[in-house]
């Protein structure tokens, strides 16, 4: 079976435990206005097949082994390939690896055959109003809910990943916001780590490159230490939930 990758790095070291190799697949239906990834937004023609991928993946397994990291699958939207997904996922899953699905829940179904596959999902909150989210992404918040209830109901682990805007996400009342979301949505017992990403501008240039207008125009990057320290916060007052 073939599928559409856009590219294959070797040692990722913040998409899940341990090193990774992380996969990144063709094909997004948002438009999310921070996204780093444009390259990946459209489908393009299936340029690997699942056995060619799978041995170039397995070179990096004694390295999986020493420090418990594994691949990462993410986009693009890496839903948005569920056959292609769902085969690669069973693959390794025999050769013993360990997967994380970096998503943001928008595919076409099929989830809980390809979750059953999955250990680790790393969910990236957009924005949790339903105008703030189709303002931010283009989409439909309401999109995300069946991915989320069946990860829940299978008990599935999880990393919930924001990334922070300057303007957007830097306030009380959206932290307060997050923190309701995240309790209501997302089963507390499986969430391992919550993280905060700030907002940066290095995709810049691939969107002058590829002819792109940059939706956040001359909006400044994020200080990492104030990201920090709102993070620090949220964890204190807003999601303190021991």
């Amino acid at each position: 079976m073939k599928g559409s990758v856009s590219s294959v790095e070797s040692f990722g070291l913040v998409d899940g435990p341990g090193i990774r190799a992380v996969v990144f697949l063709n094909g997004c239906r948002l438009r999310c206005k921070y996204c780093h990834n444009p390259e990946t937004w459209v489908k393009k023609e299936d340029n690997i097949d699942t056995e060619t991928l799978l041995k170039k993946l397995l070179r990096f397994k004694p390295y999986f082994r020493r420090n418990n990291g594994g691949v990462t699958f993410s986009g693009g939207e890496p839903l948005l390939q569920p056959e292609f997904l769902l085969e690669m996922c069973k693959l390794l899953k025999k050769e013993n690896v360990h997967i994380a699905l970096d998503t943001a829940g928008v595919g076409n179904g099929n989830y809980h055959e390809i979750l059953e596959n999955v250990d680790l999902i790393i969910f990236d909150v957009k924005q949790v109003t339903a105008d703030g989210y189709k303002d931010l992404t283009g989409g439909n918040i309401n999109e995300i809910f069946n991915f989320l209830q069946t990860a829940n109901i299978m008990n599935k682990k999880f990393w919930v990943r924001q990334v922070i805007v300057p303007g957007i996400m830097d306030n009380d009342e959206y932290l307060q916001r997050l923190s309701s979301f995240i309790k209501i949505h997302i089963k507390q017992e499986n969430i391992e780590k919550i993280e905060f990403l700030p907002y940066h501008t290095m995709a810049k240039k691939k969107y002058e490159e590829m002819g792109i207008p940059y939706p956040l125009g001359d909006l400044e990057a994020m200080d990492k230490e104030k990201c920090d320290k709102l993070y620090q916060r949220f964890m204190e007052k807003y999601y303190n939930h021991h």
